[in-house]
């Protein structure tokens, strides 16, 4: 790949249901080593587009590129193969294993192996370290032992991206990772995006704009389908018409 190139690209991406268009001819770059948030007013068109872009939904028209590879009729497990994972916004994690299984059997799926109970310990017990290292990574290390249902909210999204760093991508796919949290846990969620995230690229869709202003590198604001405007969070809220979209807003 070039230098400066970037490592994801749309060329005018559409998607229409029935006679509406959700996404209108949108052209997007992703810079490589960003994070890169996806915001709007509701009704805007992002998740539509994060869906495109992570292959949850395949265009009406326009390419996708990824390190400039089309990869716009690949299916989502193909193109996480490629080094693009997606975390959702609802909780993916096993409820009934523990925080250290549920990494164990993300290793277990990088390693396109089948997670077997049955399996032996020593044969399971090489994940053991790496798996310990993700919990850690994520500040997860004291509720290894803990079933994932225990765990708080916050604590089960910081499991899901363990799971997520497991597979060791090279572009992090985030749909709303503070959705439903308090507080504490956007702080606690924000500060691991941003540790995570070092050395790798971040597209996250994200309504909490503290978050998107602390965080990200590059903003895309969309409404109605189309891009507005684009740039950091200084230049984007003082952009009048990313102002009229979000109502006149004073803390956009």
């Amino acid at each position: 790949m070039p230098e400066n190139a970037p490592i994801i690209e749309a060329r005018r991406l559409t998607r229409s249901f029935g006679g509406f268009v959700a996404v209108n001819n949108v052209d997007i770059q992703i810079s490589p080593g960003t994070i890169h948030a996806l915001i709007g007013p509701n009704g805007a068109g992002k998740s539509t587009l994060f869906n495109l872009l992570t292959k949850f939904l395949s265009p009406s028209s326009g390419h996708i590129f990824f390190k400039g590879r089309d990869i716009t009729g690949m299916a989502p497990a193909d193109i996480a193969r490629l080094g693009l994972v997606r975390s959702f916004q609802i909780s993916s994690v096993f409820p009934h294993l523990s925080a250290h299984e549920n990494v164990r059997v993300a290793l277990q799926a990088r390693e396109h192996e089948t997670f077997s109970f049955w399996k032996s310990n020593t044969c399971l017990r090489r994940f053991d370290d790496e798996a310990s290292a993700l919990l850690e990574s994520v500040g997860l290390s004291d509720k290894a032992g803990a079933l994932a249902s225990e765990l708080s909210y916050g604590r089960k999204r910081a499991l899901e991206l363990a799971t997520t760093l497991a597979l060791e991508p090279e572009v992090l796919l985030l749909d709303e990772p503070m959705a439903g949290m308090g507080t504490e846990d956007i702080g606690r969620t924000a500060d691991l995006i941003r540790r995570v995230g070092k050395g790798r690229t971040v597209l996250m869709v994200e309504h909490n704009l503290g978050v998107v202003a602390d965080l990200s590198d590059t903003i895309t604001v969309l409404r109605r389908g189309e891009v507005i405007a684009e740039g950091s969070y200084a230049e984007v809220s003082a952009n009048s018409e990313v102002r009229q979209a979000y109502m006149g807003a004073s803390h956009v």
